[in-house]
C-alpha cells in the first residue's frame, strides 16, 4: 500500500470512527467512559500503525546512512513496506552493496598494484644488476677486444629491452585499472597481418633455438576491425609466455590461423610441461602462477596473460587454453570478421572491406 494511500485511511478512520461512535452514545448503544476508552484505544492503534509503516523504517534508514558516513558498509537493510520509503530503502541498499563492491575492488586492485609493482622491483634488479657489471667491465678495459665489447654492449642492450618491457607492463595495468587502454580499431587484413606477424615470430624463435610452425587457412581477404598493435601485444605475451617456461627440448611453438565460419580462430601451442587442467581457468587471472610449470622462479609481472584476455574481450572476442598434461599448453582466441553489408541490409561476400 502507497504511503499516500495509508496515511489517506488513517485520516478517514481518526476522523469517521468517532464520529459514528458519538451517533451510538445518542442513539444510548454507548456511554461516555466507553467512547472515551474506544477513541485512546483508536489513536493507539493508529500511532502504531504509522510508528511501524513509517517511523521506524525511516529510523532504520538514518542508522543505516550515520554507519555510511562512518565507513561501515557491512549491514543490511530490510525492505519492510510496499511503499514509496520501501522503494527508498531498497534503493539505499542498492547503493550500500554497489559501494561495498566498490570499495572491495578498489582494496583488491591496490594490493595487486602493489604485488605487481614489488615483482616488477624485484625483477628489475637482474637486469639493472647486469648492466652496471658489464658498463664496469667496459670502463675497466675488461672488455678488451672488439668481440668481447660487443658482446657487453649487446648484453646491455638486451637487458635495457627487458626492463622496457616490465615498465610497459607496469604501465599497461595501470590503464587497464582506469579503463583507459588506448585502442585505435581499424579494418585489419587478418591473414596479411598474421603472416608478418608469423616471419618476425620466426626470426627471433630461431635465434633462441626454438622451432616455430605457422600454419593459416583463412582466405586472402579477410578482415577483422581491431587495434594492430593490441593485438601484436596480445600475440607476444602469448609465446612469450610459452618460451619462458619451456623446459623440454627440442622446444616448438606452432601458431595456427583459421576460418571458424564468422569468426577467426588463432591457436598458439607449445610442447612445455603444459598446466593441470584444474588450474587452466585460472592462468587469465592477474598474478596467478601455478605451482607447478608456470612458477614465480621464473620472474615476470604475472599479468601477461591478464593484459591478453582484456585485450582479446575488449575487441569482442573469447579467449581460453587447453592442455593435456606433460604435452604443452594451447591459447585459443577468437575474432568476429569484418563483414560489408550492402544496401539491400545483405551481407556482400565478394568485397568484406
Amino acid at each position: 500500500m502507497k504511503l499516500f494511500t495509508r496515511l489517506a485511511l488513517t485520516v478517514l478512520i481518526a476522523t469517521f470512527v468517532p464520529i459514528a461512535l458519538l451517533g451510538l452514545i445518542m442513539k444510548g448503544f454507548l456511554t461516555y467512559e466507553n467512547f472515551i476508552l474506544l477513541t485512546v484505544m483508536l489513536g493507539l492503534l493508529l500511532t502504531a500503525g504509522l510508528y511501524i509503516s513509517i517511523i521506524r523504517p525511516l529510523d532504520a534508514l538514518k542508522r543505516g546512512i550515520n554507519k555510511v558516513k562512518d565507513g561501515d558498509l557491512n549491514f543490511t537493510l530490510e525492505v519492510e513496506n510496499d511503499d514509496e520509503i520501501g522503494e527508498l530503502t531498497a534503493s539505499f541498499e542498492e547503493m550500500r552493496i554497489r559501494l561495498r563492491e566498490s570499495r572491495e575492488e578498489k582494496l583488491n586492485y591496490d594490493s595487486e598494484l602493489k604485488d605487481l609493482i614489488s615483482n616488477i622491483a624485484h625483477d628489475l634488479k637482474t637486469p639493472i644488476t647486469t648492466i652496471r657489471g658489464y658498463a664496469e667491465g667496459i670502463m675497466d678495459g675488461v672488455a678488451s677486444t672488439p668481440e668481447m665489447r660487443d658482446k657487453y654492449l649487446k648484453t646491455i642492450y638486451n637487458k635495457s629491452v627487458e626492463m622496457t618491457g616490465l615498465i610497459e607492463e607496469l604501465s599497461f595495468y595501470a590503464k587497464i585499472g582506469t579503463n583507459k587502454i588506448p585502442y585505435n580499431f581499424t579494418r585489419l587484413n587478418i591473414k596479411a597481418y598474421f603472416d608478418d606477424c608469423a616471419e618476425d615470430i620466426g626470426i627471433d624463435m630461431e635465434a633462441k633455438g626454438i622451432l616455430f610452425r605457422y600454419k593459416c587457412s583463412v582466405e586472402a581477404d579477410t578482415k577483422v576491425i581491431a587495434d594492430s598493435e593490441q593485438l601484436h601485444k596480445v600475440i607476444s605475451n602469448i609465446i612469450g609466455n610459452s618460451v619462458k617456461y619451456m623446459t623440454i627440448s627440442p622446444k616448438r611453438i606452432e601458431m595456427e590461423l583459421k576460418d571458424i565460419g564468422d569468426f577467426v580462430q588463432c591457436d598458439i601451442t607449445d610442447n612445455g610441461k603444459g598446466v593441470d587442467k584444474k588450474d587452466l581457468s585460472k592462468i587469465f587471472e592477474r598474478f596467478y602462477r601455478t605451482d607447478t610449470s608456470r612458477n614465480s622462479s621464473q620472474g615476470g609481472s604475472g599479468i601477461g596473460l591478464s593484459i591478453v584476455k582484456k585485450i582479446i574481450e575488449d575487441h569482442g572476442g573469447r579467449i581460453w587454453a587447453s592442455c593435456e598434461t606433460g604435452c604443452g599448453l594451447s591459447v585459443h582466441f577468437i575474432l568476429r570478421k569484418y563483414v560489408e553489408v550492402n544496401i539491400n541490409g545483405e551481407k556482400d561476400t565478394d568485397n568484406r572491406g
